[in-house]
């Protein structure tokens, strides 16, 4: 009895876990593994239990704080439009930079594993809007601040893109910015907004 009772239970089991593989087959973005959908609250749940911290949230946009791709103190901005909420796009602002080198180095260095991930990207440009290319580490830094610095990548995938840039906020503030826009849920934003039209 003991045999038959558990030659039940691990077929239920094996039966359970396949019919949980086919029906999660989410075409959703996923940030840490987390699908880019549902409400703003929901979302902050997920990314709490991921080890985040919650900032706060305002207009739409919840701000936590965490560890993200082996860099320590991230910001991470969680976007609805306030007429839906619904999550469609994630921004993680990585740590400052106050030289070319650091900027440059976390900007490639984030560039080359998404490529791993990804593949190549859709689109590329890496170039400052000067005549003539600034030469040292002080001069890359004051066209970032200019806003002259055009670095950036993206990503296309099936289930939404990913851009990766260098950004500013000001000449003391530079930082790394990589951004997922989920297309399904990107899309009934869209399709909202246009309907008041």
């Amino acid at each position: 009895m003991k045999i038959i009772l558990t030659t039940l239970f691990l077929a239920t089991a094996v039966i359970t876990s396949f019919a949980q593989d086919n029906t999660d087959t989410t075409t959703h973005m996923t940030f840490k593994g987390v699908p880019i959908d549902g409400t703003l609250n929901e979302y902050v749940l997920k990314m709490k239990k991921s080890g985040f911290t919650h900032i706060g949230t305002k207009e739409g946009v919840a701000m936590l704080k965490g560890d993200f791709a082996a860099y320590k103190g991230c910001v991470v901005g969680v976007a609805t439009l306030k007429q839906k909420n619904l999550v469609s796009k994630i921004t993680v602002i990585f740590p400052e930079s106050d030289t070319w080198s650091s900027l440059s180095s976390n900007y490639y260095n984030l560039k080359e594993l998404l490529t791993e991930k990804y593949g190549e990207p859709s689109e590329n440009v890496e170039k400052f809007d000067v005549h003539s290319e600034p030469e040292d580490d002080n001069s890359k830094m004051h066209e970032v601040g200019m806003n002259r610095c055009k670095y950036y990548t993206t990503y296309e995938t099936e289930n939404g893109s990913i851009q990766l840039s260098i950004e500013n906020d000001g000449f003391l503030t530079s930082f790394v910015r990589l951004s997922y826009f989920d297309k399904i849920n990107s899309k009934i934003i869209r399709e909202k907004a246009k309907s008041d039209l």
